[in-house]
């Protein structure tokens, strides 16, 4: 059955279009129900991160283009506003491609560690959802236990380096003394816990988390010495903050120009560092066109990223080599899926002939025969119906000069070249 992995990433398509195919958590299992009901889609999982949107999927046909007509319609899009974009990796690129994401190959930052987790995530929501399955769920084995390989194996993840320390890298480029400024956390969730490791790390004075469960800031507040609150909040410490750092799932902007503006007036016009690393976007865009205001976004992050990257290029050789290997070791055993039946076929053949022998054989003795007479009968006729097909063939093949045929059929015997 044909593998088929499609979607949009940080490399292929812009956050404005990122954002317009993100799938909401909370809708994730929903639409895959939707999707497998279409024609020729009979598993199916679909990643969705800041970065990219991906779907892996078993299809009838490569060819088929019910997944990217589903995809369209879900978002709501015409096809010129997202075919540009789409990537398509059928069959066995799409095993290397799932292993290069899982591995961080594929990361806006080399290497980084978050994509693992996500994917497990994904993989565990259409495990729940029942689009999962032998193919699927052995393809998602498969690739976590290459990724854990990779990081095992190679220095890919020996750096620092991800998406939340490239903000803070930024941050201090704009401010010298991190003790003298606070920051304001947007979220609870990995990225910001990350971003409130590298703060604190690099002596923050003062931290804020903000989130809309409470519970979730206190629990990431706790670990820092930071200050929680509920979103609702937030507008009344806005001013406080010189760093904002933001990553949520919100589907709309939780920051609107308006609040932002008043939270300048209202710091006299100290200048305020705004980092949206969140798709859909946490703040309004236009807020950037304030003065004082430094916003920036994910895609704005590719330069600092750059810097952090020169450890990891050798270790990125090492890895696509060890993906390759485990490319090769999975199409193996999807290969071999082939075989499956033939044998089944075979062996069901086997054991028809060996209880027609049986039959006979009991037969004899319930007669009075020899034991010993009916055994060896039975041995012969097993032998003689068993070996009668395959030689009938081989015999035929000889006749017209296959001597390929003959080469396989040592080797599905186990027999020793006789010219050798």
């Amino acid at each position: 059955m044909p593998l088929l992995a499609f979607g949009i990433n940080h490399k292929t398509a812009p956050v404005t279009i990122r954002e317009r195919v993100s799938f909401a958590p909370e809708t994730i299992s929903i639409a895959l129900k939707e999707l497998t009901s279409q024609p020729g889609i009979n598993e199916a999982a679909i990643l969705s991160t800041c970065n990219r949107t991906e779907i892996v999927c078993c299809v009838e046909d490569t060819q088929n283009s019910s997944v990217v007509d589903w995809f369209q319609h879900y978002h709501d899009l015409k096809p010129d506003e997202v075919e540009p974009y789409i990537y398509f990796h059928p069959d066995q690129f799409a095993v290397r491609h799932l292993l290069r994401v899982a591995s961080g190959l594929d990361s806006l930052i080399l290497g980084e560690p978050q994509i693992l987790g996500q994917m497990k995530e994904a993989y565990t929501k259409a495990l729940n959802a029942g689009t999962v399955g032998t193919l699927l769920g052995r393809l998602f084995q498969h690739t976590f236990a290459a990724a854990k390989q990779v990081r095992t194996d190679t220095a890919i993840g020996s750096s620092p380096v991800s998406v939340a320390f490239a903000a803070v890298s930024l941050a201090k480029q704009i401010f010298s003394n991190f003790s003298e400024h606070t920051a304001l956390l947007i979220g609870a969730g990995e990225t910001v816990e990350l971003a409130a490791r590298h703060l604190h790390e690099n002596g923050i004075g003062r931290m804020i988390i903000a989130n809309r469960t409470v519970e979730k800031a206190h629990a990431v507040a706790g670990e820092f010495n930071a200050y929680a609150i509920g979103l609702p909040e937030m507008p009344n410490h806005l001013p406080e903050a010189d760093i904002v750092i933001s990553s949520t799932a919100s589907q709309l902007p939780i920051l609107g120009k308006g609040a932002i503006e008043r939270a300048i007036k209202a710091r006299k016009h100290r200048p305020i560092l705004m980092v949206d690393i969140a798709v859909p976007r946490d703040i309004e865009p236009e807020a950037g066109e304030l003065e004082d205001v430094y916003l920036y976004t994910v895609d704005d992050l590719q330069d600092i990223i750059q810097e952090g990257l020169r450890s990891r290029q050798e270790a990125a050789k090492q890895a696509e080599e060890l993906i390759d290997n485990q490319v090769i070791h999975f199409m193996g055993w999807l290969r071999s899926l082939d075989a499956v039946a033939t044998i089944r076929a075979y062996r069901e053949q086997a054991e028809l002939v060996r209880d027609a022998e049986l039959e006979k054989a009991r037969r004899l003795l319930s007669r009075g025969a020899s034991a010993d007479e009916v055994m060896a009968k039975l041995a012969r006729a097993l032998t003689n119906k068993l070996i009668h097909a395959p030689s009938t063939h081989m015999r035929q093949a000889g006749f017209e000069g296959r001597s390929d045929a003959l080469e396989i059929a040592r080797e599905l015997f186990d027999l020793k070249d006789p010219h050798s």
